[in-house]
């Protein structure tokens, strides 16, 4: 049988090193905010559409006196000080951002500024672009970096930051601004696991920002959340396919469900849409179990949408409404604590997943 390039012989585990993943993380977001009941108020919509229809509780914006490099300086700064480390210890440093401010110049060169005083230029890396995902795919250069040839002993450091702004309009309540930063070596707290990782990479015109000279993207909403509800069923359905893949190995035959998760932390462009994600999660489950239980438990009076088709349910009202029923003690156990900053601040763009992340480890 042909073998792939990376059919590592199995000894070759042993020379990686130990469990890399986050070893500090910093969340910065600026102290001016709009409340969206006023927003309400201010664009003369129904009371509750933002506040209980998006699940939006205030969205955070920045003054004339802060940009993007002022956002990652200063989540950079506390990170460090925070945790006493000196500059040197750094060898890379990656920024996953699409607030774009110069089309040459990366924000990571202006970070290089806190670097001087220890006379550190040897740190690799740059920005990473690509609408929310430039956070993720920094990260997951900083685990591969770590556990490769390149690596040099020295942590890696992660920024994820964004200043989110919509024109007037149905997306204007979604938008937001911080960033947070991230130190990735071995030994961490926080690791993350081998080859479990589930991506789905795809071509769309959803979101994007053709227009140089303005800052505001062109949304299109209902594209939009289908695209994120159709990465989610592919990126659940390949994460699964690797776990069962890996138990198998280990001699363990089931399938893996949401209960097997011990928390679940979103991307969360606003947080309805990461209650309605988790009833989706819950909709692949129910239709990949051979034999669901519909008599009782989470499945119970849900034998109508059996034969039901997972492409065909991104905008079908009766199934999103019969899964977040059935899921709602899922979200509220594995999920709600993540959405503190997401409903006081709005959506951060690419830390947005991070900014859950740092709002489940600090309840």
């Amino acid at each position: 049988s042909a073998t792939m390039p990376g059919s590592l012989p199995v000894n070759a585990e042993s020379c990686w090193p130990k469990d890399v993943g986050i070893v500090a993380l910093e969340i910065y977001f600026p102290s001016q905010y709009v409340d969206q009941t006023e927003l309400e108020k201010y664009d003369g919509v129904d009371a509750g559409k933002y506040t209980i229809g998006l699940g939006q509780a205030r969205m955070g914006f920045c003054s004339d006196r802060e940009d993007i490099n002022s956002l990652c300086l200063t989540v950079v700064q506390k990170l460090m000080e925070r945790n006493n480390l000196s500059y040197d210890c750094i060898g890379r440093l990656e920024v996953g951002t699409e607030t774009i401010i110069d089309k040459s110049k990366s924000v990571k060169t202006v970070l290089m500024q806190l670097f001087e005083e220890s006379g550190n230029t040897d740190v690799e890396g740059i920005d990473t672009t690509n609408a929310c995902y430039g956070g993720t795919a920094a990260l997951f250069n900083a685990i591969n970096w770590i556990e490769s040839s390149s690596w040099d002993g020295r942590y890696a450091l992660v920024v994820a930051g964004d200043i989110a702004v919509y024109a007037s309009g149905n997306a204007r309540p979604t938008g937001g601004a911080g960033a947070v930063a991230m130190l990735v070596g071995p030994n961490a707290p926080l690791i993350f696991e081998r080859g479990l990782r589930g991506t789905h990479m795809q071509h769309a015109y959803d979101f994007y920002k053709p227009d140089m000279v303005s800052e505001y993207p062109v949304v299109d909403g209902k594209l939009s959340i289908q695209c994120y509800l159709s990465a989610l069923d592919r990126c659940y359905t390949v994460y699964r396919n690797k776990i069962h893949a890996q138990w198998q190995k280990e001699g363990t035959d089931r399938r893996f469900t949401l209960n097997d998760f011990g928390f679940m932390i979103f991307h969360s462009p606003y947080c309805k849409l990461v209650q309605k994600s988790v009833a989706r999660l819950l909709l692949n489950d129910f239709l990949s179990d051979q034999n669901p239980e519909t008599a009782n438990g989470v499945f119970s009076g849900l034998e109508a949408f059996r034969d039901i088709k997972l492409e065909d349910t991104y905008f079908d009202r009766d199934v999103e409404k019969a899964f977040m029923k059935a899921s709602a003690e899922l979200f509220n156990q594995k999920t709600k604590a993540s959405l503190l900053v997401s409903n006081q601040n709005g959506n951060m763009y690419t830390p947005s997943v991070y900014g859950c992340l740092a709002s489940l480890l600090a309840q």
